[in-house]
């Protein structure tokens, strides 16, 4: 019997829609809220599953990381809007509160968190309290490859981040921004 390369192709599809569907139950037993369908490669939850919301409609490519880190609060510390695509390896890290809007686009290679440690000159780096603040991503965002979003950071609707830019400071509704630091180049309109 010769398996034509369409043939490999769909058995791959149906592998991998298998594996996404099983994924979709393990996460929602272990304690994810996930509203709906949604796409998932292999992905990497470690802890604290009750503190990650997605809703449906969403995709996340291989090698995406959700870490929550500290104790329980009473909303999810990490919530992902309907119709958002994060591509391969990206990381997103929160110990209070990182949202992502609705259908928004993050490149591969990103990371995105809520906090960062403190400087205390009297404590080793590894004894540094959390310094946390709510970082918040807009709707329809686009987020090119490799970019690092801060804490404290509100990115607003319809934003474009460069590839490869640092954001630190909040980026207005419609603006492109590059750069390390990321600054606004020019807006949308």
């Amino acid at each position: 019997m010769k398996i034509t390369a369409a043939g490999l192709l769909f058995i791959q599809r149906i592998q991998q829609a298998l594996g996404s569907r099983w994924r979709n139950l393990y996460y929602r037993v272990i304690g994810v809220k996930l509203h709906g369908y949604v796409w998932m490669r292999e992905i990497d939850i470690p802890r604290n599953f009750d503190d990650i919301e997605i809703e449906s409609f969403c995709a996340l490519d291989q090698g995406v990381t959700l870490l929550c880190s500290g104790e329980p609060l009473p909303q999810p510390k990490i919530h992902i809007g309907a119709y958002t695509y994060i591509n391969r390896n990206t990381f997103l890290d929160a110990t209070l509160s990182l949202t992502i809007g609705q259908q928004c686009g993050i490149g591969p290679g990103c990371y995105l968190t809520d906090h960062d440690h403190g400087l205390d000159l009297a404590l080793p780096p590894l004894r540094q309290p959390m310094v946390s603040k709510p970082t918040k991503i807009g709707d329809r965002v686009w987020i090119g490859a490799n970019v690092t979003i801060l804490k404290g950071v509100t990115i607003g609707n319809d934003a474009v981040v460069g590839a490869g830019s640092i954001v630190t400071k909040d980026i207005p509704e419609k603006a492109i921004a590059v750069g390390v630091p990321a600054k606004v180049i020019k807006y949308r309109y």
